[in-house]
């Protein structure tokens, strides 16, 4: 006669499918949420140089990336620095904010509150823990003819001194666009995330947050043996009202004595890797312009200008939201 229940190795087997099928389900919904706030873990950025030397990662990666790279600058610091810093954020937490560590580690650097490196929320503030590793780095005394993974080592003291080597290459990279020098090399696909805020006025927070307020202000600068014309300040610009039209000039305030093109360009690649937490779909500035979408997601020249129009422009970044 046929058993009235099944037997408990069916019964076992049931239930393994069931719990499988149950985790699958689980997985493909938090797949489709994040591919439609645009945080999927893929890479969706990347930098690459002349050479043939790329590097890829995330969107939530390439914002981090960027702040520390503005706060470096920000204080005047060289190229070198900010290639120390995100050497060792790349090594502790792979560029991202985590809210976990090694005993009480927490954020970017993985600093730790019972070591005075503050509380815990000022270290989860990108901004604040990215200034607390500067403050420490430029204390170290010839940090910048120091091998990189011995100048983070001794701001960082960490078990593994040797760990940040291996990440130097992609940190060179990476500061070389972050900073400006490495003109038009930064680019990410721009899928909208889930934000709070967009439109101009975020754009124009968000700078403030990471440039400070010279970021929004008008100045005349050199550029070659021209003058540009002073920039209004930072406003929304075009018929859409969806442009934020931002001026560059030397150094942005910040006595690096910086050149307009590098301080454009560095910028110019905030608001791309900012693009999808911001909501940008376009971003311009010497005579090129990149889309969010695009299947290559290349800066190309601007529509009538050709080669020649790479030198025009470098008075101001055009940063367009999506409306």
């Amino acid at each position: 006669m046929p058993e009235p229940y099944p037997s408990s190795s069916r019964r076992g087997r049931l239930l393994r499918r069931g719990a499988a099928f149950l985790v699958l389900l689980a997985v493909a919904a938090y797949l489709a949420v994040q591919y439609v706030t645009g945080g999927t873990g893929e890479p969706g950025c990347q930098v690459a140089s002349g050479d043939g030397a790329r590097y890829e990662f995330t969107p939530e990666q390439a914002v981090n990336a960027a702040t520390i790279a503005a706060v470096g600058t920000g204080r005047g610091l060289p190229e070198r620095a900010v290639a120390i810093a995100l050497a060792t954020a790349l090594q502790e937490s792979a560029l991202r904010n985590i809210t976990h560590g090694d005993r009480d580690s927490l954020g970017l650097f993985q600093q730790r509150p019972s070591m005075g490196w503050g509380t815990e929320a000022e270290i989860m503030d990108p901004i604040y823990s990215s200034g607390m590793f500067y403050k420490h780095l430029v204390k170290v005394r010839g940090y910048l003819e120091m091998p990189l993974t011995v100048a983070a080592q001794h701001v960082q003291r960490s078990g593994f001194p040797e760990a940040y080597a291996k990440h130097e290459p992609d940190a060179t990279l990476l500061a070389a666009a972050l900073t400006g020098r490495s003109a038009a090399t930064l680019t990410c696909e721009g899928r909208p995330a889930a934000t709070r805020a967009t439109g101009p006025d975020a754009v124009r927070a968000a700078l403030v947050r990471d440039f400070g307020r010279d970021a929004l202000q008008p100045a005349s600068a050199e550029v070659g043996a021209e003058k540009t014309t002073p920039t209004p300040t930072a406003s929304a610009a075009g018929s859409d009202g969806q442009t934020v039209v931002l001026p560059v000039t030397a150094d942005g305030g910040s006595g690096a004595g910086r050149g307009v093109r590098e301080r454009g360009w560095q910028l110019a690649h905030w608001a791309v890797a900012n693009a999808s937490d911001l909501h940008i779909k376009r971003v311009a500035y010497a005579g090129r312009e990149w889309t969010a979408g695009n299947t290559d997601s290349q800066w190309r020249p601007l529509a009538g200008q050709g080669a020649s129009g790479v030198r025009s422009g470098l008075d101001a970044v055009r940063i367009t939201t999506m409306p």
